[in-house]
């Protein structure tokens, strides 16, 4: 039982890793402009996409490398068109926009049907990320850790993005208070292009990381999109702190639960677990102090 026990803690630390990854983009652009992009999922899909056809051009160690920048460019590219022709447009009317990027949800889905196929694709990890280490009886499979060590970057990145630089700067004054942010000489859409491009981007690190755990499928983001949009929710709209806390929260959560249940009824526990939470916590784990979330 305590190896179990341990694997499963493992296991939950590499889930949360994912959620951290699949939800920060989605923390970032609802915390700024306050727009719920039903397209997001789409975004991991297209970044194991991208892994996938980079490594059939650079297999091998130097090509799973080479897919995180490919994946995180990629779907940077994407989330910026997105936001430019329909988010844009469309960003004082928040329902419009949810049914908007639905639509591109699924043209983007049946774009990978058509040239990809509905089975979907395999990605072949280099040797280095096939094997495990066996410490104190816990397996710990090479994969799953480097996907906790690639979102521990890309948070710690992140953290110094938006603290460290004039765009962070920009992006704390926007999130504060829109309306003065925009009187002072800020370029407001910019930041929000920019910043929905980050998170479009992470999305896609976040599908490489996915594809090396199995099949890269036109329905794969949606696995991950629910609780994702439920790490936010849980973590307070738009604290990256408050992301973070509760992407290990309902990682592990959801990774104990299987000792006992399996695995869809640990998801539906999840989602009762964070509706209790919230009952409790309205504001969730951190709560933000922002004009723009008051409005």
């Amino acid at each position: 039982m305590d190896a179990l026990f341990l694997n499963q803690l493992f296991n939950g630390a590499s889930l949360a890793s994912l959620y951290l990854l699949a939800a920060l983009g989605l923390a970032l652009s609802f915390g700024l402009m306050r727009v719920i992009n039903m397209a997001h999922g789409e975004m991991l899909m297209l970044g194991g996409y991208l892994a996938w056809m980079t490594l059939l051009f650079v297999p091998g160690a130097l090509g799973i490398i080479l897919a995180i920048p490919v994946a995180f460019i990629g779907a940077a590219a994407m989330g910026g068109l997105i936001q430019s022709t329909l988010i844009r447009r469309l960003s004082a009317r928040p329902l419009d926009t949810l049914l908007a990027t639905w639509g591109v949800s699924l043209i983007l889905q049946q774009g990978a049907r058509d040239l990809f196929g509905a089975i979907g694709v395999e990605v072949r990890a280099p040797e280095w990320l096939t094997g495990s280490f066996m410490i104190a009886g816990v397996t710990l499979p090479s994969a799953r850790l480097f996907i906790i060590l690639i979102a521990a970057l890309v948070l710690g990145g992140l953290t110094l993005l938006l603290l460290k630089t004039r765009i962070g700067l920009l992006v704390r004054a926007v999130n504060q208070d829109r309306m003065m942010a925009s009187a002072v000489g800020i370029d407001v859409k910019r930041v929000d292009f920019t910043v929905f491009c980050l998170g479009s981007g992470v999305a896609g690190l976040a599908g490489v990381m996915l594809a090396l755990l199995g099949p890269v499928t036109p329905n794969v983001g949606q696995s991950y999109i629910i609780p994702a949009f439920l790490v936010v929710v849980m973590g307070g709209l738009g604290s990256i702190v408050g992301t973070t806390a509760s992407a290990i929260i309902l990682g592990l959560f959801a990774a104990l639960a299987q000792i006992f249940v399996d695995v869809s009824v640990a998801q539906m526990l999840l989602l009762v677990f964070v509706i209790l939470f919230i009952q409790v916590r309205p504001q969730g784990v951190i709560a933000v102090k922002s004009r723009q979330l008051d409005a």
